[in-house]
């Protein structure tokens, strides 16, 4: 897929689909730089995979974004693909909304990413790279209670449009992968759902996603590796649902 050498940066990499688009493009022979708050996770997989590099930094903060940036071109020089993955989300009752909970989930979803890719464009349109966008499909499938995170991923999916717009006379292109539900520890780490309530919600998942299961990391990394690719030179400003057909029932 023409990714030899290549420069990545990925949030959210200390697990999930951002460790799995990380291995995947190490395994393409690409030069990643991971992202995330838990220092000592990142510490153990770039032990083990020499193509990948870490740097504790926290999505959400501003400050964090050209810290990220200026790291992979002290690496390597170059940037050639931003993979805004890193979310946060938990449920709440509009009853119960507060500037708190909304802040913290729009500036990891909405803030960050925008901050990170202002960061990188110019590096970005010298090498015609490009931006893939992490959401969800809960950007589309209503579900109460995740009102705050459906509607952060639902603007990060107009983000990418716009950015593709606005963009591309520089050469550097911006889709998004709409994710399904995925095996991951997202529910815990993220959602803060107990053991009872994971297991209530993957059942439910898996009764309606049509094609049967739940998705694993590596079903969206795949789409991830793909986009950013030379293969895809001709792809800006789209949004692809890999998530089994959930978000047709």
């Amino acid at each position: 897929m023409s990714l030899k050498d290549s420069v990545v940066i990925i949030t959210g990499g200390g697990g999930g689909i951002g460790l799995a688009a990380a291995r995947a493009f190490a395994d393409a022979e690409a030069n990643v730089l991971i992202t995330g708050r838990r220092a000592m996770r990142l510490d153990e997989i770039t032990r083990a995979q020499p193509r990948i590099e870490s740097l504790t930094a926290d999505a959400g903060n501003p400050s964090d974004a050209q810290r990220t940036v200026d790291r992979a071109i002290e690496l390597w020089g170059r940037i050639d693909v931003l993979v805004n993955n890193a979310g946060a989300g938990s449920p709440m009752a509009l009853a119960d909304a507060s500037i708190d909970h909304l802040t913290s989930i729009y500036a990891v979803n909405v803030f960050g990413p925008t901050l990170l890719a202002a960061a990188a464009v110019p590096h970005l349109a010298r090498s015609r790279g490009s931006i893939i966008n992490v959401s969800s499909s809960l950007a589309r499938k209503a579900v109460g209670g995740l009102a705050d995170y459906g509607a952060s991923k639902a603007a990060l999916e107009h983000l990418t449009r716009c950015w593709a717009v606005e963009l591309a006379p520089q050469g550097v292109r911006v889709n998004a992968v709409e994710s399904g539900p995925v095996e991951s520890e997202f529910l815990r780490d993220r959602m803060g759902f107990s053991d009872e309530q994971i297991e209530a919600v993957k059942a439910r998942e898996r009764s309606v996603i049509p094609l049967g299961r739940r998705g694993t990391p590596e079903d969206v990394a795949h789409w991830i590796v793909a986009l950013a690719s030379r293969d895809a030179q001709w792809v800006t400003g789209q949004v692809f649902a890999i998530d089994g057909g959930f978000t047709l029932v």
